[in-house]
């Protein structure tokens, strides 16, 4: 007797004997796609297709052809398993529990800004392992619409690179020699929308019925039954969430941009097409991928389309369908969320990374306030996941800073959370009287008041505007913060991301105001290129960029050797002190306390007063009784015996 969905679902034991089945009547077929890999590809399916198939079946079940398009996935499964280099096979093999050491350190860059093109990386190799990196994040590299591709991520061809970095070709040859380096390489995989460029897009266009389901194409009621519950994500270059095709008079639905069109995961040919892309992406050597915009993937009418458990059961699928043919690659989350919803993306089963921006706005608040509670408190409620997947701790990054906090805990503290963010982008923007900051805003919201900011990490930290006001206090102070900052994702647990050139405090470069195609998006105000002269200087004390890139090197070198900071359990502690941030890391009963002093005056921190301590930073014994901190300064404190 045919077994129903809802029975599948709710039984295990038959999922089980469902999965037997398909895999029975299909052995013949996916042996011969999989050709030597075979005996590997049926080991994973029989582990995992259960899993696949409850997946499946959650999100495309009310398709007649649910089977079809499912059997179509694992004929796809096998290919791709055939077409894997051996080196990656033998990764598939081993445990992916690498971002868990204290050796793990990654960083991100722009291929052309950093080194021009592919060839020009590779020369960069050596001074990547110099900077003890071995996780590599190549920010987008795809084909992508000319001028305007919201810095690449409107990709037109997953399998064609930018003409000016080189082939996908030299892209797999640069992945593998990353690899032999001991670098993890890091890609984008965009996968809630493509460029109206794309071949997909432009079939759709011709009025190709099969891939204007790839999007949405809707009628204006259609459009108008989801437009009152979305938020608009760009407000200064458009208002609302959909852009009117020329040719057919309808509505696409462009979340991001006009030339960004989001692709319909209820039909499962694109699940499917995705799937097959991404494995493409795995094959050419990436251990990760950054699954972009994540939060946005599903759409439901009377929603806000943000976050729905259909994005979940989504991810998971795709984690499913890696586990089987690329069982190696790890997927890292960029939900830039409520940080209630970011937690949710975290798991061994769906995203094994995932970026921490509540972490990253509230220690520049922090540096802004001087004070730690908001900090504190958030990150005492919200810091643990699971033990086997990691936070990708950042200061800086390509895009903007959004104040991401929880508005709850800022009034349990007495906080207005709108008029704080008010405040945070003044002071960032360097329109708050004493502020040491020079952001620009990004993205003003013309109705409500409400931006971002953007940035270089030395130039938010106040580097620039005391060179210009020649100001060797105000300076110090710059230097001091951004070895702070540094100290904090270095230590507090997880995967610290340097975003590149902040290594050697490049400050804001204003000439995107000089490009048409850039100047009205302010991101670009802290996508600077790297220059041999610079890279040069970070050998030398005799320069600012040598200053903080050997003070940065202490730090990483000093955390190579804390096996707690790599895979040791993170506990955040309070302190009677309002400017200090504590937190304390345990693994196999060795235990070390950071201490941060948030202001640029003087501290005194009671709490560990009862301890003799040892800074692991300074290399010093700490005396007896309540600890004295310098402006800014940073204890990594180890136990020492009485």
């Amino acid at each position: 007797m045919q077994k129903t969905t809802p029975q599948l679902l709710e039984n295990p034991e038959l999922l089980a004997i469902e999965s037997q089945k398909i895999l029975k009547r299909l052995s013949s077929s996916l042996k011969a796609s999989a050709k030597d890999n075979w005996n590997a590809l049926q080991n994973r399916l029989e582990q995992q297709l259960p899993a696949l198939l409850e997946l499946y079946l959650s999100l495309y079940a009310e398709h007649y052809d649910c089977y079809y398009y499912l059997e179509q996935l694992l004929k796809m499964l096998a290919k791709s398993s055939a077409q894997r280099p051996e080196y990656l096979r033998q990764q598939d093999n081993e445990p992916q529990n690498w971002h868990k050491t204290a050796h793990a350190l990654g960083a991100a860059c722009y291929v052309d800004l950093f080194a021009k093109d592919f060839q020009g990386l590779t020369q960069r190799i050596p001074y990547l392992k110099q900077s003890g990196i071995n996780y590599l994040h190549l920010m987008p590299l795809f084909k992508a619409p000319e001028p305007n591709s919201d810095g690449g991520y409107a990709v037109s061809d997953y399998r064609s690179t930018m003409p000016k970095l080189g082939s996908m070709q030299q892209l797999a040859e640069l992945m593998q020699q990353l690899h032999q380096q001991g670098i993890k390489p890091v890609l984008d995989f965009v996968f809630n929308h493509t460029s109206d460029e794309h071949r997909w897009a432009e079939k759709a266009k011709a009025g190709d019925a099969e891939y204007r389901d790839f999007y949405f194409f809707l009628t204006e009621q259609e459009r108008d039954q989801f437009a009152p519950s979305l938020r608009e994500i760009f407000p200064e270059i458009r208002r609302g969430c959909f852009t009117q095709d020329k040719s057919s008079g309808l509505w696409i639905w462009t979340t991001f941009n006009s030339f960004q069109w989001d692709l319909n995961y209820a039909n499962p040919a694109v699940f499917n097409a995705m799937a097959e892309e991404m494995l493409f992406l795995a094959n050419q050597g990436a251990s990760v991928l950054r699954l972009d915009a994540l939060a946005f993937v599903w759409k439901q009418a009377g929603t806000n389309c943000e976050n729905l458990p259909q994005a979940h059961t989504l991810i998971k699928a795709f984690n499913a369908v890696a586990r089987i043919a690329a069982p190696a690659l790890q997927f890292k989350s960029e939900a830039i969320v409520h940080p209630d919803e970011v937690v949710k993306y975290i798991a061994p089963e769906e995203c094994q990374l995932s970026y921490n921006p509540l972490l990253m706005a509230l220690l520049w608040e922090s540096l802004a306030t001087r004070k730690t509670s908001l900090l504190t408190e958030s990150l005492r409620k919200r810091f643990a996941i699971d033990p086997h997947c990691s936070w990708v701790n950042y200061i800086r990054c390509h895009d903007d800073i959004g104040w991401t906090f929880d508005d709850n805990i800022a009034w349990q503290l007495g906080i207005n959370p709108d008029h704080h963010r008010q405040f945070l982008n003044q002071f960032y923007t360097g329109q708050f009287a004493g502020s040491f900051a020079s952001g620009v805003p990004f993205q003003q919201n013309p109705v409500t008041g409400d931006c971002r900011v953007a940035g270089m990490l030395a130039s938010l930290a106040g580097v620039e505007k005391a060179e210009i006001d020649k100001n060797p206090t105000h300076l110090q102070h710059a230097l001091q913060r951004i070895y702070l900052l540094n100290a904090v994702i270095l230590s507090i647990g997880g995967l610290p991301l340097l975003y590149m050139g902040d290594e050697l405090g490049l400050k804001n470069d204003y000439s995107y105001l000089l490009d048409p195609a850039k100047k009205d998006d302010s991101r670009w105000v802290n996508r600077v290129a790297v220059t041999d002269k610079q890279l040069a200087q970070a050998t030398t004390t005799d320069s600012l960029s040598g200053q903080i890139y050997q003070q940065l090197q202490q730090l990483i070198q000093t955390r190579a050797l804390l096996p707690v900071l790599g895979s040791g359990t993170t506990e955040i502690l309070q302190d009677h002190n309002p400017h200090l941030f504590i937190y304390q890391r345990q693994l196999d009963g060795k235990r070390l306390v950071a201490v941060v002093n948030f202001s640029e005056h003087p501290q005194y921190c009671e709490s560990l007063s009862g301890q003799l301590w040892f800074d692991e930073l300074t290399a010093q014994k700490l005396p007896a009784g309540p600890l004295q901190l310098l402006p800014y300064q940073v204890l990594w404190l180890s136990p020492r015996p009485e």
